[in-house]
Formats: structure tokens, sequence, C-alpha cells
């Protein structure tokens, strides 16, 4: 098999370390994407704008968390295939991924431009944004099949151990929505829409050139258009991880829906200063996922080879590489709050507010390592229902309890942002325990 790394031999925190990096400076591009845009909108076009912008950011993610959770499933099934040498099954993962891409990217990106202000109504955005709002999701919207696209790509090539060229396809995207912003705002005096037209130019770039490369490459894992089919078999192994997982990413969002909702109550400042604060949470948020997800890759191909030792060595690794990151940045961020959030907002109302919710939530990052690292070892497992369980009931129902107590006796966005360190505390906690019980490597060989 061709055109693959394996990381089923060789050091591995060196493996670990050099396979997270891209997957983290893919990550930070790709967030580049909204933060471009929040920062020309923001300096440009004001406060009101950016809330239109952030206020129903997390639908999209709502809509996007299912076809992440497909990825992972994807990217599960093609590590293990090619962890166990399995060439045709990989063959048949590979196409059925590109036709669940194009099969879904049409049905929902109808369905979201349809039904836009209904859900921005749902979230009570306010009267004075709502229709800046409706332009930008509705744009957005149109982006949805080259973002679902370029992330099913990624998952494949990541499963054969390369994380390198999916960041590099994703820089030319990131370049493209750097000009975008610049001509669609500062040229041609476009408001929201402008910033929406710049992300779409983005990630179709980003899109056909990883699919253009799938199309180049020899093996198993090419991708031949003319055979794009959903193979009955291989679906539902793939829905097998796919399911749970796009479960978990869209209740978990369906959460932060609510948790969006009560952000609005507090009015525009506070949407403003939650939406920039999200921005500013990638700083730490992204190596965190970074670290999750080469352990995921990891754990995957080493399963497929049958070696459980590994997987548990490379899994204390990541958490140790990723608290020491997680450390280093928050600290960082939390010396320099408000110059931080100045980069975002030239208001001072967002930015002291902005530092107010950083100073409650950041000096716990530490603990979503434990969080994403074990979750992406028992999911690389193909344990993916257990994780769900696990993190929908922390992250969700916990979640959800805690903020309606908080909002009876504190009603500010540091109560809303206190949830945030409880139910990582918990939802770690509960994965531990579960790690420890050894359920999810039961049937695997010990090498």
């Amino acid at each position: 098999m061709k055109e693959g790394v394996r990381l089923t031999e060789g050091p591995i925190g060196k493996q670990l370390f050099w396979f997270a990096l891209p997957l983290f400076g893919g990550s930070l591009i790709q967030q580049l994407y909204n933060t471009v845009d929040l920062i020309f909108v923001g300096q440009l076009l004001g406060s009101e704008a950016s809330a239109a912008v952030g206020s129903g950011g997390l639908l999209v993610t709502f809509i996007l968390g299912l076809f992440t959770g497909l990825g992972v499933g994807v990217g599960i099934a093609a590590g293990r295939a090619y962890g166990g040498e399995e060439e045709e099954e990989l063959h048949r993962i590979v196409h059925t991924a590109e036709g669940i891409t194009v099969l879904g990217g049409v049905v929902f990106t109808i369905v979201g431009w349809i039904l836009t202000p209904w859900f921005l109504r749902m979230l009570n955005t306010p009267e004075d944004i709502l229709e800046m709002s409706i332009v930008y999701l509705r744009i957005y919207f149109l982006s949805l099949l080259f973002i679902i696209a370029y992330n099913i790509n990624s998952g494949i090539l990541r499963a054969l151990g390369d994380s390198r060229r999916p960041m590099l396809y994703q820089l030319a995207g990131g370049i493209a929505n750097v000009f975008g912003d610049w001509f669609f705002l500062y040229v041609l005096k476009m408001g929201v829409e402008g910033a929406a037209l710049a992300t779409m130019l983005s990630q179709a770039i980003a899109a056909i050139v990883t699919t253009a490369h799938l199309c180049r490459m020899k093996g198993a894992g090419r991708l031949m258009l003319s055979r794009i089919r959903i193979y009955p078999r291989t679906c539902r192994q793939i829905l097998a991880v796919g399911i749970p997982s796009a479960v978990q990413s869209m209740v978990m969002t369906f959460s932060n829906l609510i948790v969006q909702s009560r952000i609005n109550i507090l009015g525009v400042e506070s949407i403003a200063a939650f939406t920039v604060y999200f921005k500013v949470e990638n700083l730490v948020y992204l190596p965190i996922l970074s670290f999750g997800q080469a352990n995921a890759s990891f754990a995957s191909q080493n399963m497929g080879a049958g070696l459980l030792g590994r997987v548990k060595k490379g899994t204390w690794v990541s958490i140790a590489m990723g608290i020491a990151v997680t450390v280093a940045i928050s600290a960082s961020v939390l010396l320099n709050a408000e110059f931080v959030f100045g980069w975002f907002s030239t208001e001072e109302a967002v930015i002291h507010l902005g530092a107010q919710i950083v100073a409650v939530t950041f000096p716990f990052y530490f603990l979503y390592v434990f969080l994403e690292v074990f979750a992406g070892t028992i999911r690389g497992a193909g344990h993916a229902l257990e994780t769900m369980l696990i993190v929908v009931f922390n992250l969700v129902v916990v979640r959800l309890g805690v903020l309606e107590a908080v909002m009876r006796i504190w009603r500010s966005v540091q109560g809303v942002a206190l949830i945030y360190p409880v139910t990582w505390a918990a939802t770690s906690l509960c994965l531990f325990l579960y790690y420890k019980k050894g359920r999810w490597c039961s049937r695997q060989k010990n090498v």
C-alpha cells in the first residue's frame, strides 16, 4: 500500500508530536476563516455586525456536527483498514465516504437555506441584528458542501498517516480568505455578506485541492470519481462509529445553542464578547484538539495492527504533551487578556467582558486535555458509543443543569463561563474511569 505513513512503528512521542503539529496548523488555518472575518467585520462594520456573524454560528456547527461525526467514522474505519493492510476495504471506505459527502452536502444546504430565519428566531437573536444574521448564514450554508468535502478528505488522508498535506491545502484556502475579506469588505464596501462570500471562496479552494490530491494518489486510498457510491456494508461500518460521534457532536452543539440563547439575553455587548472569546479560546483549544485527533489516528492504526500496548503508551504521551502546551498558552493569554481581545474589537466594554470570561475558564483548561485524549483513544478503538454517552451526559445534561442553576443566581458572562470548567472536570473523570476499566480494549491483542 502506497502514499501512507505507518504509525505502528517508531518512537511514539516523536510520531505523535510531528503528526499533531500539522493538525494544529490545519485547524488554526481553518479557524482563520471565521477569525479574519471577525477582525474585518469588527474593525470595519462594528459590534452589531460582529454579533450578527456570531449569534448564529453554532447553527452551522450543529449541521456540520453530523458530518464531522461521520468524518470521524471514516477516519477510524480507514485507519484500521490501513493498519491491518486491508486494501479492498480501504477502497470501499474512501468511495462510500465521498458518496455520503455529496448526498449530505446538497440536502443540508437546501434545508439550512430555508430554515435559517426560523432557527435564528428560536435562538432569541435580537431584532436589530436579525436581518444581517440571516444574510450571513444563508450565504455560509452555500459553503456547506465544500466544508464537508474538505473535512472528509482530510480525515482520509490523516487515517493514512498524512497530516501535512491537509494543512498545506487549508493554507491555500486561508490565503484566499484573507484576500476575499479585503476585497469584499474593504474594496467593495460590502456588509456581512462579503465576509460570508470570502469564507465560501476559501472553503471551495480547500475542498477542490484535497479532492484532486485523492484522485492523484496511488494505492487503495486513491479516489476514482466514477466509482463513488455508497457500499451498504462499508456504510454500516462507518456509521457504527460515525453515528455516535455525529450524535455527540450534534447534541453538544444543541446544548451550546441553548447556552447561546442565554448569552443572547444578556445583550449585544455580551454576545460580541462571547463571539470574540470563542475565537481567543482557539489559541488553547486547537492544540488540545490536535493531540486528541493525533491520538485517535494513532490508536486506530495500532488497533488495526493489534498493538494495544503501543496504544496505551501513546495515550499518556499525548496527555503529557497536551498539558505542557496548554498550561503555557493559558498563562500567556491570562497575563495579556485585554491586549489579545483588542485584536478582535475596539470597544472597551467588549474587551472588558471578554477578559472576565477568560479569567474564569483558562486556569482550568488543562482539564480538557484529559477529555480529548481519553476520548480519542476509546473512539480510535471503535468504541464511539461509550464515548458519546459519557460526553453527552456531562457536556449536555450536566452542563444545562448547571447553566440553569447559575442563571438564577448569577446572570452574567462570568456565570455562563463557569459552566465550562465544571463540566470539563466531570467529563474527564468519567472518561478516565472508563479507560481504566479496559472494556474498550478487551478484545485486542496486547503486543
